[in-house]
């Protein structure tokens, strides 16, 4: 099979964890291809994400590199089994590869996190106020683009219904007061979250203007628990495009400013009174 030309992101996460189990011990590319039966450039490639590896060649890999067994080895087999084609999928060649992996993580997680300080999450926008969004990005997208990117985001949502998993939103005063698309389509999404607060696994916690300065304030942060630590991801928003982290140390950072956010936010409950007051305002 022919190398793959654009691997997504948890393709390339599966060859970044391949690559850290044979550094760490110190294993040769050339002992790991003896071991497995294949070549030296077979072995670049799984580590890039380019080519992909059986069950049978991980547990190989992962026996050459002392690891016999635990949760981390099992759910790297799990990603090696995942062959599906998933409704993301359609959209490929049609909006950046970068958006549609942000969907591919988030089906993938066991909880989310996300903190945004300038506009809504996706997973919580209505299709006027994303459409919004999309609209005012430079340079200006077509508009069948701009549809289709809506259309993009308001189907990730199904992940919240057809897949539950604890989703924390913290929105910052700012992003609950920024009127893309004007006073009406504020009003209408400021009640789609009210609505959402109430559903069960999502929480939703405002940080008003009053706090002072936080950890996280100059940036997004969507932080994606893994099935074990070592393969959490946290997502970040770039003029670019979407960037993926996955270091420890940067993991570690960003876990610290969840906790750090966490205690400095609005509980669910004054949340929810916090934004039916900007809701009124609003309004007015």
């Amino acid at each position: 099979m022919p190398p793959r030309l654009s691997p997504t992101v948890r393709q390339q996460r599966l060859g970044i964890e391949l690559r850290k189990m044979r550094e760490r011990v110190g294993v040769t590319p050339k002992t790991l291809a003896a071991a497995l039966g294949t070549d030296l450039p077979k072995i670049s490639q799984m580590e890039n994400g380019k080519s992909g590896i059986s069950a049978d060649r991980l547990r190989a890999w992962a026996r050459t590199c002392g690891l016999t067994g635990g949760r981390y080895l099992d759910a790297l087999l799990t990603m090696t089994q995942d062959r599906r084609k998933y409704w993301w999928d359609g959209y490929r060649g049609r909006i950046p590869s970068g958006i549609i992996d942000i969907a591919e993580m988030e089906h993938h997680a066991e909880s989310l996190t996300i903190l945004h300080t300038s506009f809504i999450p996706g997973l919580l926008q209505t299709s006027a106020y994303a459409n919004a969004v999309f609209a005012r990005l430079r340079p200006p997208l077509p508009r069948q683009e701009t549809d289709v990117r809506t259309a993009f985001r308001i189907q990730r949502q199904r992940v919240l219904v057809e897949r539950p998993k604890p989703y924390t939103a913290f929105v910052h005063e700012s992003a609950l007061r920024m009127q893309f698309g004007g006073p009406v389509v504020l009003r209408d999404q400021l009640l789609s979250l009210l609505e959402d607060s109430e559903r069960p696994g999502v929480e939703i916690r405002a940080i008003p203007f009053s706090v002072d300065t936080f950890p996280g304030s100059g940036e997004s942060m969507y932080l994606a628990r893994g099935p074990v630590p070592e393969l959490d991801t946290v997502q970040i928003d770039l003029s670019q495009g979407p960037k993926f982290v996955h270091s420890e140390a940067d993991l570690r950072a960003y876990r610290e400013i969840r906790t750090e956010t966490d205690a400095i936010a609005l509980g669910a409950d004054d949340s929810r009174e916090f934004i039916r007051t900007i809701l009124k305002t609003a309004s007015s």
